[in-house]
């Protein structure tokens, strides 16, 4: 009950993971030549949920990641990486992916367009900034 109920809560938290491991001991008692023999054998488990956003690899393909947000109407600021990359129709010209000093993924994709250098900037999965030809 208690796994089903954290599951839930997971599932319903975007951007969140969860990640849960276990042991089992199981005893097994058989009577041998000199009396009885305790056997005891142990097993793992692990079960793991994760609602995390599909992001860009460096090759500009997305990861395998669920998102439950309709695909929006044009871009703007708060897209997902992987939203851009639907709403261009290309893969893009070059990603690079980092960190900042605050632990936030940071990534650039770059768009080569007809009229120049697209670049937008992402912060954990959001786009933050768009700078196109002629802007600064």
């Amino acid at each position: 009950m208690r796994l089903s109920v954290l599951l839930l809560c997971a599932a319903a938290l975007g951007g969140c993971s969860v990640d849960m491991g276990g042991f089992a001991f199981t005893s097994d008692t058989r009577e041998g030549r000199s009396g009885p023999v305790t056997t005891t054998t142990t097993t793992s488990l692990t079960a793991s949920a994760s609602t995390l956003e599909a992001t860009l690899t460096p090759d500009g393909e997305c990861s395998a990641g669920t998102s439950a947000r309709p695909l929006p109407p044009a871009i703007t600021e708060g897209i997902t990486e992987c939203e851009l990359v639907k709403l261009k129709g290309t893969r893009p010209t070059d990603v690079l992916i980092g960190d900042s000093g605050k632990g936030q993924r940071e990534v650039q994709v770059l768009y080569s367009e007809p009229g120049g250098r697209e670049i937008y900037m992402f912060t954990d999965n959001r786009l933050s900034r768009i700078v196109k030809p002629g802007q600064g």
